[in-house]
């Protein structure tokens, strides 16, 4: 990689890495229909939107903003500016949780490609984006910052998988909000370093059934929080188990 490439990768890993109160330019457009349609199953695992606790107030980013996924689980202040033909007046703005990815399109002379690199876009649900401006609007222009995620309850875990490899979700995240590191212990084991698969999905290959399981999750601003046995002795793939305790 470039000695370039490496400073703008690390420019951008630090624009959207931190609670901000600093205001950015970018666009949004919307996805889905009005009962959020097509925005469940995102590039960030989190599944179902509403059994998850995020509902429609929710958006996917464009390559600038996701940082790979890194991005995933963290909250943005947005509100439409500098638009008077289709702007809300008065609607103030709008908290939204990023849950998926507004992937590029390189088709030649494509003049909506708003989710190529290097701008930055979120693309809402219909029902966010109808708080700031007319559906007809279509694109509208936006301020943004990063802010604090505010969660009810404890930091939530799905354990996915089989008994040689452990996969586990990690949602409803406060503080930050995006998930940087994770590390899971059994009540067998010393702490093991996880490592992230896709989205806000971590794994490790080491045999942890019949354990009780704790963890600690660091967000991106470095805050961290030890839980422990979150999941007890006799846990089980494709459940939930709450952490009690948030960032």
């Amino acid at each position: 990689m470039a000695v370039y490439e490496v400073f703008l990768a690390l420019a951008m890993a630090t624009v959207v890495s931190a609670i901000d109160s600093d205001w950015y330019d970018a666009h949004a457009t919307c996805y889905g229909d009005m009962g959020g349609g097509e925005t469940m199953q995102g590039a960030c695992g989190y599944g179902d939107l509403f059994k998850q606790g995020y509902g429609l107030k929710t958006a996917a980013l464009s390559t600038a903003l996701f940082n790979d996924g890194l991005t995933c689980g963290a909250c943005f202040e947005i509100y439409c500016h500098n638009d008077p033909q289709w702007c809300i007046p008065n609607a103030g703005s709008i908290k939204i949780t990023a849950t998926n990815f507004c992937p590029p399109n390189y088709t030649p002379n494509k003049p909506d490609a708003w989710c190529n690199p290097p701008q930055k876009h979120f693309d809402l649900s219909v029902k966010m984006f109808t708080k700031l401006a007319e559906y007809r609007a279509g694109i509208i222009p936006v301020r943004y910052r990063r802010i604090s995620c505010s969660k009810h309850g404890g930091i939530k875990f799905e354990i996915n998988g089989n008994p040689y490899f452990t996969l586990v979700l990690i949602y409803n995240v406060g503080g930050a909000g995006d998930v940087n590191a994770v590390k899971i212990k059994g009540s067998n084991t010393q702490w093991i370093a996880m490592s992230r698969n896709w989205g806000q999905n971590w794994q490790t290959g080491t045999v942890l059934t019949g354990q009780s399981l704790s963890f600690q999750v660091t967000v991106s601003d470095g805050k961290k929080v030890k839980l422990n046995n979150v999941a007890p002795a006799g846990w089980q793939f494709r459940h939930t188990y709450n952490g009690r305790n948030n960032i």
